[in-house]
């Protein structure tokens, strides 16, 4: 009878060692690491990772070309964190290299990126050795660097404004003036209010007024219309020329009026006989017993 060297147990054997060999390709297939490519491990030492964690990947211009492995700390030491990195094998890095920790997304991932030394020299870092390391500010980082001098600025001009305000408050001066300004809001809903009553009760008034007048005016302006002015103009036309009809009368001594400011001689007369009257009052006046004669027993002739 053969024996059986497949039995139960060994079959349960191998599916667990195939499951575990399967678990953990899977593992370092999901964290990018290629078990079947061989690669080369190097080192690398910062003062702070900000985050960057086991698998982060390693960059040369973008373009993925390895990760980290693992890392180790030693907080006695001034750059404590010691991080080692594994890359694929052909990829040779020349002396000069350096290993830059930079933000890897707006999302705040890390990753590393090999800045390869560009010139002509023929030395090259070997697997295991330490590459020298930088840490790069980041978007985040120079933004924050940009705009924390501006805010601190800014805070010190806010504290500025408000002593200053705080000031301007507690001065007597702006009390007052606060006060005046009441005072003029106050006055000035009074005239409004009077503007309203003026505008709702007399403003009609003048408007009635003047409907009124512009009535009147055109009944005016109609009566007008009705005046006969060539007739008018006429009359008065003859009325002039009678006026200057007269005039030449009394020029030429025409009539009574003519007579005396033309007739000389009738001028004289009636001036001398004006005198001769004047006198004959005077002597009159003084000398009434002349030409009066008063007796209470009658005349006697002398």
């Amino acid at each position: 009878m053969k024996k059986n060297f497949f039995n139960k147990e060994v079959k349960i054997g191998l599916m667990v060692i195939i499951a575990i060999f399967l678990l953990y390709f899977g593992i370092n297939f999901l964290k990018g690491i290629d078990i079947f490519s061989p690669t080369r491990s190097y080192y690398s030492v910062y003062e702070k990772l900000d985050g960057l964690e086991t698998s982060s990947p390693v960059f040369i211009k973008g373009y993925k070309v390895g990760q980290v492995d693992k890392i180790q700390y030693d907080f006695s030491q001034q750059k404590p964190f010691v991080v080692k990195i594994s890359i694929e094998k052909n990829i040779r890095l020349p002396e000069g290299t350096k290993i830059e920790l930079f933000d890897n997304g707006l999302m705040g991932g890390k990753a590393l990126q090999l800045i390869l030394n560009q010139s002509d020299d023929e030395h090259y870092f070997q697997p295991g050795d330490t590459i020298p390391s930088q840490i790069s500010v980041g978007l985040m980082g120079q933004i924050t660097n940009s705009l924390l001098p501006k805010i601190e600025n800014i805070s010190s001009h806010a504290d500025s404004l408000l002593t200053s305000l705080r000031k301007l408050s507690e001065s007597e001066k702006i009390n007052n003036s606060l006060t005046s300004l009441e005072e003029t809001s106050a006055n000035l809903a009074h005239s409004s209010k009077q503007l309203k009553n003026i505008m709702n009760n007399e403003i009609p008034v003048i408007i009635d007024n003047v409907n009124t007048l512009t009535t009147d005016f055109k009944a005016v302006s109609n009566n007008i219309k009705g005046i006969d002015f060539a007739s008018t103009v006429g009359n008065i036309d003859q009325t002039i020329n009678n006026l200057n009809l007269m005039s030449d009368k009394i020029n030429n001594g025409e009539g009574t009026l003519g007579l005396l400011l033309t007739d000389k001689e009738l001028y004289f007369n009636l001036a001398n006989t004006t005198g001769s009257a004047n006198n004959l009052l005077i002597d009159l006046k003084n000398n009434p017993k002349r030409y009066v004669h008063f007796s209470v027993f009658g005349n006697k002739t002398k």
